[in-house]
C-alpha cells in the first residue's frame, strides 16, 4: 500500500524502479484532461499517461497521427494541473521525434517546459536509441513503447498482435534490452504475446507496462473511456470494463433533456428568491 497515490506520496521514475524492485505492480491509465486527472489522482494510480490516443477518444480523428505538438502540450498542462501524487507522462506525438536528435529534444523540452510533463513516451526500438541518449542527457525521462506502436499504423498495414514470429518476438526482446541501455526508465509492451512479454519483464531491470500484454508484466495501462465504457465501437480483446459510465451519462443526458423539456427543471429549490418580488417587481417599468 505504500506506493497508493491516496497517501499523497510523490510517485517519480525512481519510484517506478523501487516499486519493480519490490514486487510492487503500477497502475498506468491514460489522462487528457483537469477534472478527470483530479478524479485519478486521488486513487490508486500511480502513474497518468497523457496518450496521443487523445486524437481518437477527444478529437475524434480515425488514428493518432494528426495529433499535434500543441495538442499534447495543451491537454498535458491541464493533467499536470490536476495532478499532484501521480506520475505524469506525455505522448511524443507523431513526426516530433522523426526528424532528427535536435528536434525530438526540442520538442520533448516543450513539452516539459509548457506541458508540465514529468517524462515523455516515445515510440520505436533500437533505430531510437541516440534520441533516448540525447533526451536522457537532457535530463528529460523517457518511457519507451514498443510492439503495436500506433504511429506506425500504416507501416503494419493495421492495427495488429505484435511479436508473433521468432524473428519478430527476437528483434522486439532486442528493441527492449537497447532502449534499457540507452537510458529508458520504463517500457510499455502492446499487443505482444503474453509469454513473449513475461520474457522482456523478467530480463529488464526496468519496469515494463503492458496493455494487451498479459498478467506478467510490472504493471498495466488502459485507456480510460475504453476501461468504463465511454466508446461505443468494439474494444479490443484485451479491454476490461471497470464501469458502464458511458450508459450511465447518457440516461443522465436523456433524462435532463426530458426534463428541461417538459418544464419539470429547474425546480423550486434550484431557484433563486427575491426578497419583497412581488412589491420590486410591480415597480419596474
Amino acid at each position: 500500500m505504500g506506493y497508493l497515490t491516496t497517501e499523497k506520496k510523490k510517485v517519480t521514475v525512481k519510484t517506478f524502479v523501487e516499486m519493480k524492485r519490490d514486487g510492487n505492480k503500477i497502475a498506468m491509465l491514460t489522462a487528457y484532461d483537469y477534472s478527470t486527472a483530479r478524479l485519478m489522482d486521488r486513487t490508486g494510480v500511480n502513474a497518468l499517461l497523457v496518450g496521443d490516443s487523445l486524437g481518437m477518444v477527444m478529437l475524434g480523428w480515425p488514428d493518432t497521427l494528426s495529433v499535434t505538438l500543441e495538442d499534447m502540450i495543451r491537454h498535458c498542462a491541464a493533467v499536470a494541473r490536476g495532478s499532484c501524487s501521480a506520475l505524469v507522462i506525455c505522448d511524443m506525438p507523431f513526426m516530433s521525434c522523426q526528424v532528427s536528435v535536435a528536434d525530438t529534444v526540442r520538442n520533448a523540452g516543450r513539452l516539459v517546459k509548457e506541458g508540465r510533463a514529468q517524462a515523455v513516451k516515445l515510440e520505436g526500438g533500437a533505430a531510437f536509441c541516440d534520441e533516448v541518449r540525447a533526451l536522457t542527457r537532457a535530463s528529460i525521462p523517457v518511457m519507451g513503447h514498443l510492439g503495436l506502436t500506433p504511429q506506425s499504423v500504416n507501416a503494419f498495414g493495421g492495427y495488429k498482435v505484435q511479436g508473433k514470429s521468432l524473428a519478430a518476438a527476437q528483434k522486439l526482446l532486442d528493441d527492449a534490452r537497447a532502449l534499457q541501455e540507452a537510458g529508458a526508465f520504463s517500457l510499455v509492451l502492446e499487443c505482444v504475446p503474453a509469454a513473449l512479454a513475461a520474457r522482456v519483464s523478467k530480463e529488464l531491470e526496468i519496469p515494463v507496462i503492458g496493455i494487451g500484454a498479459g498478467p506478467e508484466c510490472d504493471g498495466q495501462v488502459l485507456v480510460w473511456q475504453d476501461m468504463l465504457g465511454l466508446c461505443d465501437t468494439v474494444a479490443p480483446k484485451f479491454v476490461k470494463r471497470f464501469g458502464e459510465v458511458g450508459e450511465a451519462m447518457r440516461a443522465a443526458f436523456t433524462a435532463y433533456a426530458q426534463e428541461v423539456k417538459d418544464g419539470t427543471f429547474p425546480a423550486e429549490e434550484h431557484c433563486y428568491s427575491l426578497e419583497g418580488e412581488a412589491e420590486l417587481l410591480e415597480k419596474l417599468y
